[in-house]
């Protein structure tokens, strides 16, 4: 679980690495105007719910292989 979360976490840094190159003028722009707080947490939030999505996937989906194997136990 954890290697996953930190891959899923390496790809997502190295993409918002690039994603830095491409508009410079566009956050200035935001800066400029205040937007710049708006698009961050808008980041935030979604990056914040793909990690819970993700943690009660892993949880759920060790629940049902607990159950699958005491049903193979049977």
């Amino acid at each position: 679980m954890k290697t996953k979360l930190l891959l899923c976490l390496f790809v997502l840094l190295t993409s918002l690495g690039k994603a830095q190159e491409v508009g410079p003028q566009m956050a200035d722009q935001f800066r400029e105007q205040g937007k710049i707080y708006v698009v961050i947490s808008v980041i935030a939030i979604i990056f914040l719910s793909l990690v819970f999505f993700l943690i009660y996937l892993e949880r759920k989906l060790k629940r049902l292989e607990k159950e699958l194997e005491e049903k193979n136990k049977l």
